[in-house]
């Protein structure tokens, strides 16, 4: 197996009383998207400060790796691995975009023609060709993201940290940097994902982490981290009425819906759930017309574990699939 891309262990951050990252645990895998929520000042993006070396973390913090490099010995090492686009835009408005990616290039020591080059083809790949002369500030929105992270391949990075990269940006520019970020992962880089978007992580992330004053709440799957949250049920409706009482009285736990023919039973939606909810009904001699798995979904889970709608849990959740 090879390391992770990024492993933080105990990560702390405090900025005088006030404890903003209290013990935070990271295991990120090569070549995949991981998701980090929570609420406003939960301490997302001193998270990601840190991981890409532009904050020192507290001394009590145990040993971070990024891109295979510990950081507190080997920050140089980290840099030249990583590239970073933070909430606000590192476009500079008063010169073009072609001449945004060339001031990149030289940054990273490019030779003129090789920055001419990765420039182009940057350009191209986020189409941006034909804007490419005009001053950034005419650039919208989404266009100016697009930029952005044009600007942070440059240096060829294998992580990339996208602090709330769609912020601000309307539906259509939202789902293209999706398929941005989908195209890079394809390609084997690592994308750290900090958002507010709840339908963001669950389209994009392999893996969520739920922040939640300054400790992880929570950590799986999105379809892991649906389950943790009870009101997980399985509809059956039957067309015939005596199936339907046949069911009934097979089934445990149901919740009738007389009119509809339909019954409700609670269900964590697992495979395993549904074949014994299937194995009852065969075992009465029924047959369903219609089954659907209904799970809460990432509003639910963010809510309860941020103290929205539900208590968040006493010790976080490590969920293993």
């Amino acid at each position: 197996m090879t390391d992770p891309a990024i492993a933080a262990n105990g990560l702390r951050k405090s900025y005088g009383d006030k404890v903003v990252l209290d013990g935070v645990d990271l295991s990120v895998p090569e070549g995949t998207v991981f998701s980090l929520l929570g609420p406003n000042g939960a301490g997302k993006t001193t998270a990601v400060k840190i991981l890409s070396t532009l904050v020192s973390p507290d001394p009590a913090s145990g040993e971070i790796r990024v891109g295979g490099h510990d950081l507190a010995a080997e920050p140089q090492a980290i840099r030249a691995k990583i590239g970073v686009t933070g909430q606000f835009s590192a476009v500079d408005g008063l010169i073009t975009g072609e001449e945004n990616m060339l001031l990149m290039a030289a940054l990273h020591h490019l030779p003129k023609r090789d920055g001419l080059r990765v420039a182009a083809e940057l350009l191209e790949r986020f189409d941006l060709v034909d804007a490419a002369k005009k001053p950034a500030s005419t650039y919208s929105g989404g266009m100016k993201r697009r930029l952005d992270i044009a600007m942070t391949l440059v240096g060829d990075p294998r992580i990339i940290f996208l602090d709330e990269p769609t912020t601000g940006l309307d539906p259509r520019s939202r789902h293209t940097m999706w398929q941005i970020i989908r195209e890079l992962v394809t390609g084997g880089v690592t994308v750290f994902l900090t958002t507010q978007y709840l339908e963001e992580a669950d389209q994009l992330a392999d893996r969520i982490a739920v922040l939640n004053d300054g400790r992880i709440a929570a950590q799986g799957t999105a379809e892991e981290l649906k389950r943790l949250i009870p009101g997980g049920h399985v509809r059956i409706r039957f067309s015939d009425p005596t199936a339907y009482r046949n069911a009934a009285s097979a089934l445990r736990e149901v919740t009738r819906d007389e009119e509809a023919l339909a019954l409700q039973i609670p269900s964590d939606g697992t495979q395993r759930d549904l074949r014994s909810i299937l194995d009852r009904l065969h075992s009465a001699g029924v047959e369903a017309d219609e089954l659907t798995v209904h799970t809460p979904d990432l509003d639910d889970v963010f809510f309860a574990l941020t103290g929205g709608t539900a208590a968040v849990p006493d010790q976080p959740k490590e969920i293993v699939g």
